[in-house]
């Protein structure tokens, strides 16, 4: 691979919010009190901004950046010329009185290593996406910072005027710095500290015991199980996409996504992936978010909501932040949530189907069957014949696309199954009436010339997405049919590094020019599905080593330079290693660790 741009941060979080942490030492981006909130840190997307929370050396620095091993905890060491430090940054959690301690906090333990380090504390947090800067106010032994209705307080054992002033100081003892969001500490700085960093190690570590990890590539399993677990907002159970927004897919692309947000169409990937783990509680708390949305009135769903179920998430853009790279638009809200996307009802019924056929689930709490499956397949009966925007969001094109019939196809399947739990002879019969329908528009999509399934009705153009063809078992993975769609795909999307396009004809802002990470995880999956058992560990392996230094993945790879774009770290790419690296470890057997 050529030289390689890769993002310089690593991720800490505790289901409340995610921080991220740059190899400079610091914290790049936070937005409190949600993850959809305005950041209080963002240089991520402007350096004079965007605040800053840095604790630097004097001159020239080197710089090492890792997780305490199973953790969510992490740690950036700094050599510089006079000695070397680090600094643990980590957010609390874990059990206390019967419920998880998740608050507002982000602690920072600075400690000497080597030498007399002087290191310059810079604490400068913002308010309204940078538009104003918040004041310092001195207190006993915290810095109290007001400003745009936020109230944020800075705990510490270090002299307040040595961050005041920013003025240099020999680090000869482990400080300690306990940021707060509307509230204060009210406990001793330095024991709570280590306390919390203490039970905060083990409650991730117990959490991944208690995982099942296939014993395929653990390392990279268990990193992603850990950045999708943090992406989890537990008030609610929805699971954003990302932290970030407008980190565009590619330079001048102006591809730049808000997302912070609940993709419902990606509902069955990220459920799938917390089943192969064994976390039933994450699972509980998604099919609750997706069920509060399901029993709207709605006519229809929308591709995505807000963490509490927001159905309005409007669009607009910043024009006063410089952005990632100097790249435009900044855009807060997202657009696709007008967006007509019929894969979602499908998503949804798929989704839910364990309620109905997993036993660790108590049935006769599916009172609400009959109302409940009886809203989801009305939607799909108004939907099916009807054009939509896709699974990649087209702007202002619509198709009657092979992927949206695909899942309208396996959504009604899930409910025929769920018509038969609940001895529902009526659901039986239109749920088989929709299987017809959706198959029909499927082969509608069929080039017998080509021996491949195009992207939607009428076009002759290639997908990605219609790998899923193989791994919902539309297609027998041992028919020739399958096969030969999965070779037709792979000439035309895949580059010589496995990577995969997720199409490359021209949409709303051009042709793409990065490639898809989850895409290149769906194209490992229906290798090993179609029995192209040691290409897909070699193509798995090809994938994996587009991570950055802390085995974190973006959502978009240049082919050409290997670097990483699009919103950081992508919680869907994780999803896709999780999947691809559970069908490979099924296919080769290897046995689960419990």
């Amino acid at each position: 691979m050529a030289e390689q741009h890769l993002y310089q941060t690593g991720i800490i979080g505790n289901c409340a919010f995610i921080a991220h942490v740059n190899k400079n030492t610091d914290i790049s981006w936070l937005c409190w009190p949600r993850f959809d909130s305005p950041f209080v840190f963002g240089s991520l997307l402007d350096e004079k901004k965007g605040g800053e929370f840095s604790i630097l050396p004097q001159g020239e620095f080197t710089s090492d950046q890792y997780y305490i091993e199973n953790t969510n905890v992490l740690r950036t060491e700094i050599t510089a010329e006079d000695g070397k430090y680090r600094i643990t940054d980590f957010a609390p959690r874990f059990r206390l009185y019967d419920r998880y301690f998740k608050p507002l906090m982000l602690i920072r333990k600075i400690e000497p290593l080597e030498g007399n380090p002087r290191i310059t504390i810079k604490c400068e947090p913002v308010c309204d996406y940078g538009k104003g800067k918040m004041k310092s106010s001195r207190g006993s032994n915290h810095i109290d910072y007001l400003g745009c209705d936020e109230n944020i307080r800075l705990s510490t054992n270090v002299s307040l005027t040595y961050i005041i002033d920013e003025k240099a100081f020999v680090l000869n003892e482990a400080k300690y710095l306990v940021m707060t969001y509307g509230q204060n500490l009210e406990a001793p700085v330095v024991s709570t500290a280590e306390n919390f960093l203490r039970e905060t190690v083990s409650y991730w570590r117990l959490w991944i015991k208690h995982s099942s990890i296939a014993g395929f590539y653990q390392p990279f399993v268990i990193r992603s199980a850990l950045v999708l677990k943090i992406h989890q907002y537990e008030d609610t159970g929805a699971i954003i996409a990302a932290s970030t927004t407008s980190l565009p897919e590619s330079p001048g692309s102006t591809r730049n996504w808000d997302y912070r947000y609940c993709w419902l169409r990606d509902s069955h990937y990220v459920l799938t992936s917390l089943n192969h783990i064994g976390h039933f509680e994450e699972m509980e708390k998604y099919f609750n978010y997706l069920s509060d949305i399901s029993h709207a009135e709605d006519t229809r769903y929308q591709p995505l909501y807000g963490i509490a179920g927001e159905r309005q998430i409007t669009e607009h853009t910043l024009s006063h932040l410089e952005g990632y790279k100097g790249e435009q638009p900044i855009r807060i809200g997202n657009q696709a949530y007008e967006h007509i996307q019929n894969d979602i009802y499908g998503q949804v019924l798929i989704s839910m189907l364990p309620l109905y056929t997993d036993h660790r689930f108590v049935f006769s709490e599916r009172s609400d069957s009959v109302k409940w499956i009886e809203s989801v397949l009305s939607k799909i009966e108004r939907t099916i014949d009807e054009k939509d925007a896709g699974i990649w969001e087209f702007r202002n094109i619509a198709n009657v696309h092979c992927y949206s019939n695909l899942f309208q196809w396996a959504g009604a399947q899930a409910a025929l199954k769920m018509a038969k739990t609940i001895g529902n002879e009526d659901f039986e019969k239109r749920a088989k009436v929709l299987i017809d329908k959706a198959a029909a528009h499927i082969e509608a999509c069929y080039d017998p010339q080509r021996k491949v399934y195009t992207n939607a009705v009428g076009s002759p153009h290639l997908d990605a997405s219609t790998l899923q063809l193989i791994m919902m078992n539309y297609l027998d993975p041992a028919s020739d049919r399958a096969k030969d769609h999965l070779i037709a795909l792979e000439k035309e999307l895949k580059t010589e590094d496995g990577l995969f396009y997720r199409y490359l004809h021209a949409d709303d802002f051009g042709k793409p020019k990065t490639t898809f990470l989850i895409c290149a995880f769906w194209y490992v999956e229906a290798l090993a599905c179609v029995g192209r058992t040691d290409e897909a560990i070699k193509e798995f392996e090809n994938i994996i080593k587009y991570c950055n230094h802390l085995l974190l993945f973006s959502e978009d790879v240049d082919a050409k330079t290997g670097s990483q774009w699009g919103n950081f770290p992508q919680a869907y790419s994780h999803v896709g290693l999780m999947n691809a690296a559970y069908r490979i470890a099924i296919k080769l057997d290897r046995p689960i660790f419990l």
